[in-house]
């Protein structure tokens, strides 16, 4: 029987994600690894077991194994002979998520992780077939919810947002117990013994209860870090695994360095909350945000870089080489050299109780999981640029209306043409030019506002529930506490923006002139949006990463 179109494809995806490797390159594997003997029934890694081997069926089989509830267990997938174990975890060492164990006796071959990854950097056919199997197969974990994290909470609630953002942006499966739908709410606290005052809780791998746990906790108890060594001297440090960090750590890692990456929250920066980006080159379709994150975070581990999740920078010390940098609660990693990726933030509003409604009706990301919030629902967009201009088109996809409030009066100064054709032309979204919010009100989660017509004075209230600010551009750099030279904006000076007197403040011990993206300390860079005088564009953000790795080479080799 001929199969349909449908059917291809779905073969095609199959063998793409499960694919059978040829005699040849089973050789090459092998000359990689360890041929060895699996009895029937042996397990060889345990759900939760941090990922450092895998295996390739030479004979006999292999079944993954995902462990429900109670006695309860489910072959997610049987790997025949020429059939490869193994997802992104592979590249991380971070924990798996379900229990490989053989079939009927059989032989494998084991490969190491650190082997692994040199071929991967080596062999260009397998490196395609692996991290193309390695991707979808993460994508498909998510999908069917294969994980390790159960979330209490509600989608009211600030901190519930959170959690799902950070689980969700760093690529980890969850499963969602909305307390404002499931029918027996006691019964469901009680069988995990909290209460609602707890909210949100997190449950992390099945026994371990985390009560409105922070970033840093979540990440500790799912071990995304457990396979770093934070002691050793590295090559590089990057601080923020933005666009620019991600670049600079695709660059460094494949010309040999031993990088390690430090991020707050998770990989993307501000672009990774991006809905869809069309102006950036080779993608004429556009690409979201979290998907170009995804791809630029999975090409720097192929490449052998490391990094650190839910640990921001505290301090550096800048006073003795190697530097070293305080991140997350003391631990000190030392660097040879330092790239400053850490970027800027929206610009709060300047209403006095918004605090209580962020995450509650006020948001700075505009993507799949804000939308389904305010789906039919009114919104507004502050901001005229193309970060603000980019959520208020998605967000038509779903709401009502959206309101853009300008303060300016219009977008032809600030933002890409041809999203200001799109908003022109859509019949959901309205522009208020020389408009800006002034007050918020509600109780618990926003339920209502007020914006001002600066012109005339007058305010107007509207029953309006969610607010997008997305406005100016704060830099992060108040942990470096004077450390580097900064603009009077905040943002950090490098090559030939720093002044003579800056070198002169900064006791500049070197006879050459700062590199084109070093600052006022030698072998400390700054690029991306932290650094003063940036396009804040990504494109040119991934552009600064890699010009930063050259001069990266040359402080290393002075």
């Amino acid at each position: 029987m001929t199969q349909t179109a449908t059917e291809q494809a779905t073969t095609s995806r199959l063998d793409h994600i499960y694919p059978t490797l040829t005699a040849a390159q089973v050789a090459r594997l092998t000359a990689h690894g360890r041929v060895r003997r699996v009895e029937a029934g042996e397990v060889l890694v345990q759900v939760g077991e941090r990922t450092a081997r895998l295996f390739i069926v030479a004979t006999g089989r292999i079944d993954v194994v995902r462990m429900a509830a109670g006695a309860d267990e489910e072959v997610v997938v049987s790997l025949g002979p020429g059939m490869f174990t193994g997802e992104v975890t592979m590249l991380s060492g971070r924990r798996g998520l379900a229990q490989l164990r053989a079939g009927p006796a059989g032989e494998v071959i084991e490969v190491g992780r650190d082997d692994l990854l040199a071929l991967l950097q080596t062999d260009a056919e397998l490196s395609e077939i692996f991290m193309r199997a390695f991707i979808l197969r993460r994508v498909g974990l998510i999908a069917s919810r294969v994980s390790d994290v159960v979330l209490l909470g509600s989608s009211h609630c600030q901190g519930t947002l959170r959690i799902r953002e950070f689980l969700t942006r760093n690529g980890h499966p969850y499963t969602m117990l909305d307390l404002d739908r499931e029918a027996d709410v006691e019964a469901l606290l009680a069988r995990f013994h909290v209460s609602a005052a707890d909210v949100p809780v997190v449950i992390c791998r099945g026994d371990v209860v985390l009560r409105n746990p922070t970033n840093q906790q979540i990440a500790d108890c799912l071990g995304f870090n457990d396979a770093i060594d934070q002691t050793q001297v590295r090559d590089l440090v990057i601080v923020g695994a933005g666009p620019a960090g991600l670049a600079a750590a695709v660059y460094g890692a494949s010309e040999g360095l031993d990088v390690l990456v430090v991020e707050t929250t998770a990989p993307g920066g501000q672009a990774g909350a991006s809905s869809r980006i069309e102006n950036y080159l080779g993608f004429p379709m556009g690409v979201s945000g979290q998907e170009l994150a995804d791809r630029a975070y999975t090409q720097a581990e192929k490449f052998g870089a490391q990094v650190i999740i839910g640990k921001g920078a505290t301090r550096l010390a800048c006073d003795r080489q190697p530097y070293t940098l305080a991140i997350g609660d003391g631990q000190r990693l030392p660097a040879r050299a330092v790239i400053i990726a850490t970027g800027a933030e929206y610009r709060r509003l300047p209403i006095d109780n918004l605090p209580q409604f962020e995450g509650a009706g006020v948001y700075y990301a505009a993507t799949f999981m804000e939308s389904q919030l305010c789906a039919g629902d009114e919104v507004i967009v502050v901001g005229a640029g193309n970060s603000a201009g980019q959520a208020a088109v998605f967000l038509a996809q779903a709401a009502r209306r959206v309101h853009m409030l300008i303060r300016s009066g219009g977008l032809a100064d600030t933002m890409s043409r041809y999203l200001i054709r799109r908003i022109e032309d859509h019949p959901a979204i309205v522009r208020h030019v020389h408009t800006e919010l002034v007050s918020l009100e509600g109780n618990g989660h926003l339920e209502r506002v007020s914006w001002r017509d600066n012109p005339t004075g007058r305010i107007e209230p509207h029953a309006i529930r969610h607010v997008f600010a997305m406005t100016g551009a704060v830099p992060s750099t108040r942990w470096l506490d004077g450390c580097l030279a900064l603009d009077a904006k905040g943002f950090i000076k490098t090559g030939p923006d720093l002044l003579a007197e800056d070198l002169a403040a900064a006791r500049w011990p070197l006879e050459r002139a700062p590199h084109l993206l070093e600052t006022s300390l030698p072998g400390v860079f700054a690029i991306g949006d932290v650094r003063a005088g940036s396009l804040k564009r990504v494109a040119s953000a991934v552009g600064e990463g890699s010009i930063a790795i050259a001069a990266v080479h040359q402080v290393l080799h002075e």
